[in-house]
């Protein structure tokens, strides 16, 4: 740890930045918190700035891990730590990081080597829980990446972080795309539009998932719109039993991409 003294004053010009970092002040850091959080930052690679510990916190196997590869770890009066915390439950420790670069051209990498070729576009998905639930979906069916719209929620803020568990560290993401930017992406990748929508549309088993395809995806409260699915070269339904409306946006994309592992495995 740095060897300077214990942090104890509020107006300590590394909380301030931190406490910057947290709120969404300073666009080019992310604020990771948790030992979870932090060493799945560190698993991911991702550049540390430096880090937090409260004054009372021990748990080496999380210092250790990240004392290599942070510039500084400071430790701070746990009174205060409490007070930059996001929590209500904090945890003790925090990472400032360099926020990741923009995955636009990543995505096209990624499209060569993931296990199905489906990229996954969220429009104004205001949610970072949601959001961060669905990049952890998208890393684990081995999809290629995610699009977010301008209007959805930062991928990389500290609810994002919780929810993701590192996964938005270790996919591509293109975050504030413009809807019309998008679909031309997809055209010059010749990538098949398919659109979620809650209706009369085919099932969603019955679409080729084997092509390369950008699954365009709308928020719970307002599905997708019809000027983004209008552009789709095919809409696809989850059926629904019992007079159900919809599913949790997590639930569905889940289920959509592990249809498409599904048929890529059988291939």
């Amino acid at each position: 740890m740095n060897n300077g003294e214990i942090i104890r004053s509020k107006d300590n010009a590394w909380l301030t930045y931190a406490r910057a970092v947290r709120d969404g002040r300073e666009a080019d850091a992310i604020f990771i918190e948790g030992k979870r959080q932090c060493l799945e930052a560190v698993r991911a690679g991702t550049a540390i700035d430096f880090c937090l510990v409260s004054e009372t916190y021990d748990d080496r196997e999380a210092v250790e891990p990240l004392r290599s590869i942070a510039r500084d770890i400071f430790v701070v009066a746990d009174r205060l730590f409490n007070s930059i915390s996001e929590t209500k439950s904090p945890q003790g420790i925090i990472a400032i990081a360099q926020r990741p670069d923009d995955g636009r051209v990543k995505l096209i990498e990624s499209l060569l080597t993931c296990l199905i070729p489906t990229i996954v576009f969220l429009s104004e998905i205001n949610n970072p829980s949601n959001l961060g639930a669905i990049l952890r979906t998208v890393e684990a069916a081995g999809a290629a990446g995610v699009i977010t719209s301008i209007g959805s929620a930062d991928a990389f803020s500290p609810k994002a972080n919780r929810a993701a568990l590192g996964a938005n560290l270790r996919i591509p993401v293109w975050q504030k795309a413009e809807p019309n930017d998008v679909i031309e992406f997809a055209k010059e990748n010749d990538l098949v539009t398919v659109a979620a929508v809650v209706s009369d549309s085919a099932d969603h088993w019955a679409v080729d998932w084997k092509r390369p395809t950008l699954l365009m995806l709308g928020s719970e409260a307002h599905g997708l719109s019809d000027e983004i699915a209008d552009t789709a070269d095919l809409r696809v339904t989850i059926p629904l039993a019992n007079a159900v409306e919809s599913l949790n946006l997590g639930v569905s994309a889940g289920i959509l991409l592990f249809e498409a592992v599904r048929q890529n495995r059988k291939s």
